[in-house]
């Protein structure tokens, strides 16, 4: 057989790139859901001679960051290279083209960066109140995530598109989103369980999902304090406030930690400070003594 056309062929012979973006946050749902309806809409749209893509909205140096994201990926040996991220596919140059259809799932709104793209959007998927209607075929429903949405989509078409890889997706995040939000969903999101499940080899539990999410352990100390990372500014200065997820006595105990946070401060003009619950400690650091002091 002939080996598959890549995208940026479609784009030398000027034929339409469909792209399935996710939000910026770029967490498990979004990830999932981009990853699963891009391929359901590759092995469905048969008579389209579109590329269908799906795209983290996230540059590939954040990915690590993603730290459930990443576990689960690697649970189902989908490695890092096969990702496509937002800052490797310039969008809108395919706009300005004429080739992008743009699917969003788990969002319905872009930001006012990409509003050129806004007439480009065919379809949305979102598991949240609508704050505007969009222009184009909407699927808002109030659930647990979008990847129970697109599971739906999915079941509607040929039973066996629902292969094992993305079953296991499916089921991994509808395991996450039970765990993040127990009581706030109109419908379970896991209603589909007992169709994902006989494809698996074995389940991807809440409980290893929720370790991998708070695992730091491969992350540099930038990446770690970038990781969960909340900014507030005032008078002209800056403070980054940043979840370790680890003890502050492991996270002071780092090796080489004053020059990582003075490269830092550096890289991002902030003051930044650490600490998460149930520990309740909070650390702080500036090279300017009148910056700790009045902090």
């Amino acid at each position: 057989s002939n080996p598959p056309v890549s995208w940026q062929e479609h784009v030398q012979h000027g034929r339409e790139v469909h792209v399935v973006l996710g939000n910026e946050a770029c967490d498990l749902d979004s990830t999932v859901s981009a990853l699963a309806l891009a391929y359901y809409l590759a092995q469905t749209s048969v008579q389209s001679k579109a590329a269908f893509l799906p795209v983290l909205n996230i540059p590939r140096a954040e990915f690590p960051l993603r730290t459930e994201s990443t576990f689960l990926l690697r649970e189902q040996q989908i490695p890092d290279r096969c990702l496509i991220f937002r800052d490797e596919v310039d969008l809108h140059a395919l706009h300005r083209a004429g080739l992008l259809s743009l699917t969003l799932v788990d969002h319905h709104m872009l930001p006012s960066g990409d509003a050129a793209l806004e007439e480009a959007v065919v379809e949305v998927i979102d598991h949240r109140p609508l704050e505007r209607e969009p222009g184009c075929s909407v699927t808002a429903e109030l659930v647990g995530s979008c990847a129970t949405l697109v599971t739906e989509r999915i079941l509607r078409g040929p039973p066996e598109l629902l292969d094992r890889q993305t079953a296991a997706l499916l089921h991994g995040e509808g395991k996450a989103s039970q765990g993040r939000s127990p009581g706030k969903c109109v419908k379970p999101p896991l209603k589909h369980t007992h169709t994902l499940c006989p494809l698996l080899t074995r389940s991807v539990l809440f409980e290893a999902l929720q370790t991998a999410k708070f695992d730091v352990s491969g992350l540099t100390t930038d990446q770690m304090l970038r990781k969960d990372l909340k900014a507030l500014s005032s008078d002209g200065l800056v403070l980054a406030i940043s979840a370790l997820y680890v003890t502050l006595e492991a996270f002071l105990q780092r090796p080489g930690l004053q020059q990582d946070l003075c490269a830092f401060c550096q890289r991002h003009p902030t003051v930044s400070n650490g600490g998460r619950e149930p520990f309740r400690q909070l650390a702080v650091y500036s090279q300017h003594a009148a910056v700790r002091t009045a902090v």
